[in-house]
Parts: C-alpha cells; structure tokens; sequence
C-alpha cells in the first residue's frame, strides 16, 4: 500500500461497504472471465479443434505469466524503490532530455497542491504516489534505481504489451478466416461436374498455355522485374482461384492419389490453426527484444523511429516473398517440361524458402505482430505517465 502522501486513507479509514465493493468488482469480473475461457474451451473440445484448444492454453499461460510478473511488481514495489544508485549513473542513458526531465518533474510537484476559491487546501493523488522512496535515497545523496511511480508506469506497460499481443493474434485468425471463406466456394466448385470435365487428366496441353503458367509468366519472368510484380500483386488478388486450384492438384498429387476426395480447404484452415498457436505466445526471444529496446530507447538514438519501420517492412517483404514462391512454382513447371497433362503439378518445397527452412515466414509474422503491441503499450505507457 503506498504511504506518505497527504490526504491518503489508509483501509483502515475507508468504509467497509467501499472495500467490499471495489473487490466485489475485481472478483465478478475475474470470474466471469475465468468461466468465458471456460466455455470457449470446451466448444473447441466439442469442434475437436485440437490446435485452437492449445492455442487457448497457450493464452491462459500467458495471461498466469502476467499475474505472476503484476504480483511481482507489486510486491516488490516499496523495495525495488529503495535501491539506490549514484547521480552520475542514474542521470546516464535516459529515454528523454535531462532539462525536460526536470522541468516536468517541477510541474509535478507545483500540481501536487492546489488551492480552491474557498482557500481550502485540496490535495491531489497520482496514480501511484511515492512512499518514501525518493527520499530514502536522497537522504543518502542518491537516487532510486526506479521510483515506484516509474515501477507503476512499468506495469502498465508489460500488462498492455501482452493484451494488445494477444488482440492482434485473435484478429490475425479473424481476419485469415474471413479471407478463407472465398476459397471454400472454390474448394466446392472441385466436386461438379464441370469442374471435372475443364480438368480431364487425360487433357494435354502446353505448359506456357495453362492458366496458371501464364499468369505468372510474361514480365514476370525477368529476375529484377519479378520482384516489383510480386511487390504489387500481394495488395491485389495475392491468391487467385487459378492458384488455389494448382496448389491444390499439386499437394494431393505429392500425398494421395491423383483423384482423392481431399478437402484441401478444411487442410489448410487445420494448418492455420497450428500456426495460430505458434504466433499467440510471447516467446523468450521476443521478450529479449522488450528488454533489449528499452534498453537502447535513449534520447536522440531514434530506436522508436527505426522500430516503428520494421513491421511495415517485413510485412511487405514476407508478402512478396509469398508471391515469389509461387512465381518459381510456375516457372519450375515450364522449364521441366513442354506438355503438361490434366492440370499442371507444383512441387511444394522447402528450397523456395529462406535458407530451406518455412518456419522462418512464421517466426516473422509472430515478430510483426508482437511489434506492433510492443508499439502500441509503448505509446498508452508514454501517454499515462506524461
């Protein structure tokens, strides 16, 4: 309980309808949410959607993780407080201009006290005032390693880091699936009879006449140029129902036999959802990378600058790379052979990724999305504690 500033009552002088109040509160609320994980659980168990359900307790042990590190800040509070460092070391490496610093530092204390037309003495409260700890440290000629207002703001952050992380990872699902219902009218149409008699195994063609060829051939073809093709065509029709159905042909091929019932659509949204419980979790290494800025988040560096860059730049470069996968597909199909049969066949593999190796393209999306929270808790911490 932070002490010392004027005006502050302690539980012991606040009403006992106003304590069983706020905590009744804090319980229904932790309650109800407790019992909506709940449910949500068992209807995953219910859909037998196995990798949503790990992607549930993967949030639960996230949101335990946070519980854990909040006890810990809050306990530790009035101690971490107390940990006093040099003038010279505490003055070193700030987020911000030392003489800002201090002029709003003054401010804070000027509007500490306020006086009302009555002339009565008004005191105002922060969010979490100081206990002593400023000048346990300054009696010593020191300052404290982090005041428990700095501790308080910090708590805020690593609280609306991990919500807003695990806010664009559900919306990342959301929106892929919103995406996915189109392919399953085009995963449908695979049944009729039409569809049937257009992609006739016993057809041939050329290979530079399919459809699929065509469409990524042309300009395309040319090294430079190809990469400004793939570039653009990810805000436009990035998967087209030409690819879907190539891509589809060509995993069932490599896996069953060539006229197999497969639901390729109802594979990919299984595969999404492995995916999904990758990209939901905080990892030691991303939390590494939180450290790391706020390490290196010193006044006139710009890491914010250059860190407010880097989704938007990976994002672009991971869509085109998409693209170029498929681009290599098509053109692999031309340079081996000169006439193809029924529907042309790609060869999925792990030579069209960086360094041979796809889990990489995930790790950078769960790197874009942890990013962009990472930024969005940084500017809600900077706007509370200003």
């Amino acid at each position: 309980m932070a002490g010392g500033a004027p005006g502050e009552r302690t539980l012991k002088e606040t009403p006992t309808w106003a304590v069983a109040a706020v905590c009744a509160v804090f319980v229904i609320i932790s309650v109800l949410i407790e019992h909506g994980i709940h449910k949500l659980e068992k209807w995953f168990h219910k859909k037998h959607k196995k990798a949503m359900s790990e992607a549930l307790e993967k949030i639960k042990e996230e949101l335990m993780l946070l519980g854990f590190i909040s006890l810990l800040l809050t306990f530790g509070t009035k101690y971490i407080a107390k940990i006093c460092i040099p003038n010279k070391l505490g003055d070193s490496m700030l987020p911000c201009k030392k003489g800002e610093v201090e002029e709003e530092s003054k401010d804070d204390r000027r509007r500490l006290l306020s006086f009302d037309f009555d002339e009565n003495v008004v005191w105002r409260r922060g969010l979490a005032p100081a206990a002593g700890g400023d000048d346990y440290c300054s009696n010593k000629g020191q300052v404290p390693l982090i005041s428990q207002s700095g501790v308080h703001q910090l708590h805020i952050f690593i609280f609306v880091l991990a919500v807003f992380h695990i806010f664009y990872s559900v919306m990342t699902i959301v929106l892929a699936r919103a995406k996915m219902q189109k392919w399953k009218a085009w995963e449908t149409e695979t049944s009729s009879v039409e569809y049937q008699f257009t992609h006739d195994p016993s057809r041939f063609r050329f290979a530079h006449q399919t459809t699929f060829v065509k469409r990524h051939s042309g300009w395309s073809e040319k090294p430079g140029i190809r990469w400004i093709v793939a570039f653009f065509r990810q805000f436009f029709a990035s998967v087209s129902k030409v690819d879907y159905m190539t891509m589809r042909h060509g995993f069932i091929n490599a896996h069953f036999a060539p006229d197999s019932k497969f639901d390729f659509h109802k594979y990919i949204k299984r595969s999404m959802e492995d995916d999904f419980k990758v990209v939901v979790g905080i990892s030691v290494p991303l939390w590494a990378f939180a450290i790391i800025f706020l390490l290196m988040n010193v006044y006139n560096w710009y890491t914010l600058t250059w860190l407010s860059l880097a989704p938007l730049v990976i994002l672009l470069l991971v869509g085109t790379k998409l693209e170029l996968i498929i681009m290599e597909m098509a053109q692999e199909i031309q340079d081996r052979t000169t006439i193809v049969r029924g529907v042309p066949v790609v060869e999925p593999n792990n030579k069209y990724f960086w360094f041979n190796r796809p889990h990489w393209i995930i790790f950078l999306i769960h790197f874009t999305l942890f990013q962009n929270a990472f930024q969005i808790a940084y500017f809600l911490w900077t706007w509370v504690s200003s």
